[in-house]
């Protein structure tokens, strides 16, 4: 990370391995000791087991369910409680999300149960920071070609066919999604909140 954290003057490079007791809090004081305020968050992590991410849902282990829920999950909640004394003026919390949430894809397997969890957090997380002037999405891109998505099987096909099927005829990039959250952020988008937002070419109207 480090050759990434001096390409964007990143002051701030701390570990952050989830399954690291204390990890989490360390980051969030550091952030309060050293900028003493947070204007945005972005959670994108997920983790599953990967004998129970490559198994059937009805096959899964209990503890690999409940590692996924854990880091893929709950680490979200635990962020935006950390956050939300940062956030003073507002602020707006991010997370990742995939369609396969409310559809059922192939090979995505656990983690749909997993991100449908993540979404109803994240809208129930907006409606109880909502007067502090805190704002809460999930975002939705579809297929992208990242690191964590290399774990899924058969992941080229399916972003073969996603592309031939979106009406954009193409998916969105990592630059699109950037661009998205980023006006999500702003304050142009103030009052919208709650909404897992998909920037995914109109995949996911797509039958």
């Amino acid at each position: 990370m480090a050759p990434l954290a001096s390409q964007v003057d990143a002051s701030i490079v701390a570990p952050l391995d989830l399954r690291v007791d204390s990890q989490l809090e360390a980051v969030f004081e550091r952030i309060g000791r050293e900028w003493n305020r947070l204007d945005f968050l972005l959670h994108s992590i997920a983790f599953a087991p990967r004998e129970d991410l490559h198994g059937r849902v009805v096959d899964c282990s209990r503890a690999g369910f409940l590692t996924a829920m854990d880091i893929s999950r709950h680490s979200f909640i635990r962020m935006a409680k950390l956050a939300e004394p940062l956030m003073r003026d507002g602020g707006t919390l991010f997370t990742m999300t995939y369609f396969g949430s409310t559809q059922v894809v192939e090979g995505y397997n656990m983690m749909g149960p997993v991100k449908a969890a993540l979404e109803a957090a994240s809208r129930y997380l907006a409606s109880e920071l909502g007067p502090r002037g805190i704002r809460v999405h999930a975002i939705s891109p579809g297929p992208l070609k990242t690191r964590a998505a290399s774990g899924l099987l058969e992941f080229d096909e399916l972003l073969n066919r996603a592309a031939a099927r979106a009406p954009a005829r193409t998916l969105a990039g990592i630059e699109d999604v950037g661009l998205a959250t980023a006006f999500l952020a702003t304050d142009a988008a103030r009052l919208i909140t709650g909404n897992t937002v998909y920037i995914d070419g109109g995949y996911r109207i797509m039958d």
